[in-house]
């Protein structure tokens, strides 16, 4: 599947070496103070010039050749999860309660091992900037670095990011113009009813009954106040009551999350719900509380952007492992920030199918696999000597 010539081939113990040491030292958001140190020291000997403390716990580096003024994105995310890790290998993690079950200690070690070729052996004229991020997983650091100046300081005039992928096939590239990961919304419904004895229920306004009402109310958001080619999701996760066996409560807690594919259906299904919750709550006498809070935004990926993308990966894996129209996911990746800010995008870089490769995210038996390392570092490799071409 990888082409014959690979440029990072030679990297490949130092980037497993890496990956795993920062597997077992996991660092939850904005906390990522050893991983920084170390991406840091790195970089710093590879050449680049290293800039810390970009949205807290952010490092840029900057690898410039030639004259042109001409600069490219390159990104790569650092937090691990809150995740007791199941696994007995021996770069499992040793911080307790923490682990890298979403790949960012791969995404990390392939961006070095890119920025190391490129500092040695790369042919290009411009920019490379590197950026690793941190706190992807709650939808807070690229916004923070964008907030500290990131494009202002390092104005690129187009950013990429890679994410690997269990399921698809390990190597393999896919990618989408336009929106490729959903956004992601938070919502919470208070409900405050009247609470009275359970053989009395007529001498109270029960909330339960209301927030039932309303969870079923719900189901027809999707399929029935929408396009059917809108894709979007309403998930109820949590029903809270004060109530007890005999005991009608006087309140309830409804709590969520919604993902949808583009802006204008999140303030569709915000502004809808609320409507749902006003009129259910009017009809039976009871009051309410509606919060709604936009975690992710949706990862659109622009049209060159994504063909560039495309290109280069198929220069590297060859046209039969790149999927140029890959079905959106509905899982969200806080990169769309940057694509706000940003002509760019998002590639998915297949994990596996089977095996551990193949286990999912964000599961305590999942691990990056070591296999795709080159393949990453390669694509970041040709995507930088084609844009930035020394011709």
């Amino acid at each position: 599947m990888h082409k014959l010539t690979s440029y990072t081939a030679t990297l490949q113990e130092s980037m497993q070496t890496w990956r795993h040491d920062i597997h077992r030292h996991p660092e939850l958001a904005f906390e990522e103070q050893r991983t920084a140190d170390k991406v840091a020291e790195l970089l710093t000997g590879f050449g680049l010039e290293v800039h810390r403390s970009i949205g807290k716990t952010g490092v840029v580096a900057v690898l410039k050749k030639g004259n042109s003024e001409r600069a490219i994105g390159l990104r790569a995310d650092m937090d691990a999860l809150k995740i007791l890790e199941q696994n007995k290998f021996e770069h499992r993690s040793r911080n307790e309660g923490k682990m890298h079950a979403c790949g960012h200690d791969g995404h990390t070690a392939m961006l070095l091992g890119a920025a190391r070729y490129l500092a040695s052996e790369g042919e290009f004229d411009g920019s490379a900037i590197f950026i690793f991020q941190p706190a992807e997983e709650h939808g807070e650091g690229a916004r923070a670095m964008i907030e500290d100046g990131l494009f202002e300081r390092f104005p690129v005039e187009s950013v990429f990011a890679i994410h690997n992928f269990p399921s698809l096939a390990t190597g393999k590239f896919a990618i989408r113009a336009g929106s490729i990961m959903a956004a992601e919304d938070n919502f919470e419904i208070t409900i405050n009813g009247i609470g009275c004895h359970a053989a009395m229920p007529h001498l109270g306004k029960d909330p339960i009954v209301i927030g039932s009402e309303i969870v079923t109310a719900m189901q027809s958001l999707v399929s029935r106040s929408l396009d059917p080619m809108d894709n979007a999701v309403v998930s109820f996760t949590e029903f809270l009551t004060d109530g007890t066996t005999n005991v009608v409560p006087g309140q309830v807690i409804l709590k969520g999350d919604t993902r949808s594919l583009t802006t204008a259906v999140q303030e569709h299904i915000e502004s809808t719900m609320e409507r749902i919750v006003s009129g259910i709550c009017a009809a039976h006498g009871a009051s309410y509380e509606f919060s709604y809070r936009r975690n992710f935004v949706p990862t659109v990926n622009t049209p060159a952007e994504a063909e560039i993308a495309a290109a280069v990966a198929r220069d590297v894996v060859g046209a039969n492992n790149v999927v140029g129209d890959s079905r959106p996911v509905m899982t969200s990746e806080d990169f769309g920030y940057m694509l706000q800010a940003r002509p760019g995008a998002y590639l998915l870089l297949g994990n596996g199918e089977e095996g551990v490769g193949g286990c999912s995210l964000h599961n305590p038996n999942y691990d990056f696999n070591d296999d795709i390392l080159s393949i990453g570092a390669d694509f970041w490799v040709a995507l930088v000597e084609s844009q930035l071409s020394a011709g």
